[in-house]
């Protein structure tokens, strides 16, 4: 009996209309274009504009394109997962906010929180409940409204993040595709370097912690760079050689959108060239959940079947890892 794996069937991505330029930027804070586009390769991000719009309405609109898009009934998915650091509320979880509005009422639906490896996480853990054959249709969405966290008065991290979000759909396979190996990993003593501080039961939202201004993202971007840049390289080498693959092997490498230099780091540990790296990290900045789905969104005409794809993530927690995917479709077909 072949073994069951889950494929990916089906991508699609939704940013909001609201674009926030950096020449925008420059009038907001001390910076320039000049010196966020030589440090971090982003140009412009988009932004989810209006009053209470959470995470799950890029989401719910990522959801329902893909269902279109793969011809899939709401009642026919079995599980939803949505990896995100700003879901709509503390809860009800944010999956839950997606269901209910695209329909999916057979569904059982979770959040996954893991910062910017959530998706790469959400996908992994996705595949095993198509594995196990407990699960048929599995949606994965990444989501997050980063706008809401982030403190436009401080330079270092308001030009980094945008809004937006992806989606896709697993399902099993017994051909020689989808989902074939993983590597998570994650390191809690580098919480210090990127967190929250207030919000969370620790230290609950109060006038005190308002007043300080520790509701949005704090981040000391030389140690997070420094951890990210080998970590994030290593695993995605680790991956290759575990499975003995070669940069001539590789079809993609498709590296989490936080900084360009970080990706060029892994993309060279790889010894994979540029005409193989997926890159939008110029239009959307660093969407956190969303930046794995939107570039996969963005190259699917690219893709073929049989495509080896190297996805690779490292974020808040610190959490990182990589997943080895055959790519099981043709999107032309």
């Amino acid at each position: 009996m072949n073994k069951i794996r889950a494929a990916i069937t089906g991508v699609q991505g939704y940013v909001p209309d609201y674009v926030l330029t950096n020449k925008e930027l420059e009038t907001m804070v001390d910076t320039t274009d000049e010196w966020i586009t030589s440090r971090t390769g982003i140009k412009e991000r988009h932004i989810l504009k209006g009053e209470d719009k959470g995470s799950s309405v890029m989401a719910i609109e990522a959801v329902k394109d893909l269902l279109e898009k793969t011809k899939t009934r709401p009642e026919e998915i079995d599980l939803l997962i949505c990896a995100t650091v700003t879901p709509d509320m503390v809860f009800p979880a944010t999956a839950n906010i997606v269901c209910d509005a695209i329909g999916a009422k057979n569904a059982f639906s979770y959040d996954l929180m893991a910062a910017c490896s959530g998706f790469l996480y959400a996908v992994n853990t996705g595949s095993k409940f198509i594995e196990t054959g407990s699960c048929k249709k599995v949606v994965i969405v990444g989501s997050d409204k980063m706008s809401s966290i982030v403190d436009y008065t401080d330079r270092s991290t308001c030009i980094i993040f945008g809004d937006g979000a992806g989606a896709v759909m697993l399902e099993p396979t017994t051909e020689e595709v989808g989902v074939m190996d993983s590597i998570l990993r994650c390191d809690g003593a580098g919480a210090q370097h990127l967190h929250m501080k207030a919000g969370g039961s620790r230290r609950p939202a109060s006038l005190e912690t308002v007043a300080a201004r520790e509701h949005f993202v704090y981040q000391e971007g030389s140690a997070v760079f420094k951890f990210a840049v080998t970590n994030m390289a290593d695993v995605s080498a680790e991956i290759m050689e575990r499975n003995q693959l070669n940069a001539d092997d590789v079809s993609w490498l498709v590296p989490h959108q936080a900084n360009k230099r970080i990706i060029d780091a892994t993309a060279n540990r790889m010894g994979v060239g540029s005409e193989k790296v997926m890159l939008n990290i110029h239009r959307y900045g660093n969407t956190t959940s969303g930046t794995l789905p939107l570039c996969l969104w963005d190259y699917e005409s690219q893709l073929k079947k049989g495509d080896n794809l190297i996805l690779a993530a490292f974020g808040g927690g610190f959490t990182w890892g990589s997943v080895w995917i055959k790519w099981a479709y043709d999107p032309k077909q």
